[in-house]
């Protein structure tokens, strides 16, 4: 009677290695998933900050034009008082600027993962209108909704 009792307590301790097998299975169906979803999120934040970097350039190049100014980078003068864009390093873009009423100004990706380094923003203004236009090479599912460049 002793030796039953024994064999039920050593079958019951531990995983089997077939239980085993199937948890190590999930979670490498739940990491195949969440990874790639992961990455887009990483470039969907990249983009964001990139176009809130670009984006308080338009008012720097308003004021420069009401002022009667042309506008300039700060970081090609020095000065801060008609500047367009200063260039901050943890934003992770840079700006550079086509000067004249119809200015562009562009905002190229710098850091984080494949397939967002390298894209740019840019913003148009219409000298006629003094309406902003955005575009972009980002590709359309890390910008979000079409608003989110256009209506900027």
């Amino acid at each position: 009677m002793k030796s039953m009792k024994m064999m039920k307590k050593q079958a019951q301790a531990g995983f089997t290695l077939i239980e085993l097998m199937i948890v190590v299975a999930i979670i490498g169906i739940l990491a195949a998933v969440a990874i790639p979803a992961y990455q887009d999120y990483v470039k969907k934040a990249k983009f964001s900050a990139a176009l809130a970097e670009v984006t308080p350039g338009k008012m720097g190049f308003e004021v420069a034009l009401n002022d009667n100014k042309t506008p300039v980078l700060a970081a090609a003068t020095g000065d801060t008082e008609w500047f367009i864009g200063v260039q901050a390093s943890n934003t992770n873009s840079t700006v550079t600027l086509t000067e004249g009423a119809a200015g562009t100004i562009v905002g190229t990706i710098v850091g984080g993962p494949a397939g967002i380094v390298g894209e740019s923003i840019t913003l148009t203004r219409d000298e006629g209108t003094g309406k902003w236009a955005c575009t972009t090479t980002v590709e359309q599912k890390f910008v979000g909704p079409v608003e989110t460049c256009d209506g900027v």
